[in-house]
C-alpha cells in the first residue's frame, strides 16, 4: 500500500511539472527564460538557487510573474504578465522546484 501511494505522489508531480511547464510555455515565459540557462532574464534554476531561503519566495515571486519587476537582476525590465493569481502562484511554486 505505501509503495503504491508513494508512486502516485511521484507521478502527481511529474504531471504538475509538466504541467507548470506547459503553462510556462503558453504564458510565453520561455521566450525570455529558460530552465538552465539565461537567455534575456535568469535561468529558473538561478532564480530558484536566490531564492532558496526565502520563506516568502513563492508569494514574492507569484508577485513578480504577475506585476513585473526591474533592477532585481540587471538593467532590462520584467514586464507584467497576463496571468490570473492562481496561474502565478502555479508558476512560482514550479520554478522553486528546479535545480
Amino acid at each position: 500500500m505505501k509503495k503504491s501511494m508513494l508512486l502516485l505522489a511521484g507521478l502527481f508531480v511529474a504531471i504538475s511539472a509538466q504541467a507548470s511547464e506547459d503553462l510556462a510555455k503558453a504564458k510565453n515565459c520561455m521566450t525570455c527564460h529558460a530552465l538552465q540557462k539565461k537567455i534575456v532574464g535568469p535561468s529558473y534554476k538561478d532564480i530558484a538557487a536566490k531564492r532558496a531561503a526565502d520563506k516568502g519566495a513563492e508569494a514574492a515571486l507569484a508577485a513578480k510573474i504577475k506585476n513585473g519587476s526591474k533592477d532585481e537582476w540587471g538593467q532590462v525590465p520584467m514586464p507584467a504578465n497576463d496571468v490570473t493569481d492562481a496561474e502565478a502562484k502555479t508558476l512560482a511554486k514550479w520554478v522553486l522546484t528546479i535545480k
